[in-house]
């Protein structure tokens, strides 16, 4: 791939996420956003004529526009979040455009493996919204990580939980929710390769709302998340902790704070909103612009970060969890999720 000055943009989905997409476009100073897409035609139009684009209600109709598309956001949502971003994903990537979706990848595995087999096949840039990795307190700590600072890594606990009352299908909060936990593991941890899993359901709850994972990562760390659709906002929103034989290092609320605790001190280092990052609503702009800036370097397919293949993986070890719980087993994960594609 070559280096550009610009790209050309279009969003598919015009809901909350997809504005919230489109806006971020728009600041960014090398894109020109050029369409809104949405199967609901004065959600398109609304959105479209605010920043200033063309509006669409359909991919077909977007692709026959030939806009040039550089890139193009699938913000669409449905059944846990994720059962429509296939189709709109599968027509762009088949037309050679690059995509960033939205988590999950799919909340059908067969599809997400397609979708990533098929990006990869044919060398376009598959990216996915895991904006937690992205931020400058998340990119901090990794540099901790990789620069030995924890020493030889031993655990890696996570907790996510959130105020939502929603009543879907029994694994909507599994599939909604964690594609963004199990990244964060992932980002610090490498590959999971086994899972046991345990939930409860909250008072008056038709579904899983409450979770304790146990895993076990391919390179021996150990480590659990802690899910819940049944916390309230004062508790916070997530809590990464990294142990190694060193130190540990905490991360709190995705950008918020930052520590680090020596094995052999009581001398700590503390960071609060670094980068002048203050809340998550913010993490979509350092997510988006990691793309862009990734599109206008030209960085090969197989090194996009936030990957579809991350992804991917990510929702692997959320299926994993899932069957452990409903065969009362340790779950072992296929190392290769993406080769194994849906066909017909």
């Amino acid at each position: 791939m070559t280096q550009r000055e610009r790209i050309r943009v279009a969003v598919v989905g015009a809901g909350h996420i997809g504005r919230t997409h489109a806006l971020v476009y728009q600041r960014h100073p090398q894109v020109d956003l050029v369409a809104i897409c949405d199967v609901i035609a004065d959600k398109a139009q609304a959105l479209a004529k605010e920043v200033g684009a063309a509006a669409f209600s359909s991919v077909d109709a977007l692709l026959a526009a030939d806009l040039g598309l550089d890139a193009v956001s699938v913000a669409t949502k449905g059944e846990e979040n994720g059962s429509e971003h296939y189709a709109p994903t599968m027509a762009l990537l088949r037309a050679g455009i690059p995509v960033l979706g939205e988590k999950p990848i799919s909340n059908r595995l067969a599809e997400g493996r397609e979708m990533v087999a098929y990006a990869q096949s044919r060398h376009i840039a598959y990216a996915v919204n895991l904006n937690h990795r992205f931020t400058p307190a998340a990119q901090r700590a990794k540099a901790w990580v990789e620069q030995g600072r924890l020493g030889t890594l031993h655990m890696i606990n996570m907790r996510m939980w959130i105020n939502n009352p929603v009543e879907s299908s029994p694994w909507f909060h599994l599939r909604a929710l964690h594609p963004h936990s199990i990244d964060v593991l992932r980002y610090f941890g490498g590959d999971i390769a086994r899972v046991a899993a345990f939930m409860a359901k909250g008072a008056n709850r038709t579904i899983w709302s409450n979770t304790q994972v146990l895993l076990q990562f391919r390179s021996g760390v150990i480590g659990h998340l802690v899910g819940s659709y049944d916390a309230g906002a004062s508790y916070g929103l997530e809590q990464l902790e990294v142990v190694g034989s060193e130190g540990r290092f905490v991360l709190e609320d995705a950008c918020e704070r930052l520590t680090f605790y020596p094995r052999s001190s009581i001398e700590v280092e503390s960071y609060q909103y670094l980068g002048g990052m203050r809340s998550f609503g913010e993490t979509f702009a350092s997510r988006i612009g990691a793309f862009v800036d990734q599109l206008l370097a030209g960085t090969p397919d197989d090194a996009i970060d936030g990957s579809g293949l991350d992804a991917l993986k990510a929702q692997e070890v959320i299926e994993a969890a899932i069957s452990s719980w409903q065969t009362g087993s340790i779950v072992t994960i296929n190392p290769e999720p993406a080769k194994e594609v849906r066909r017909g």
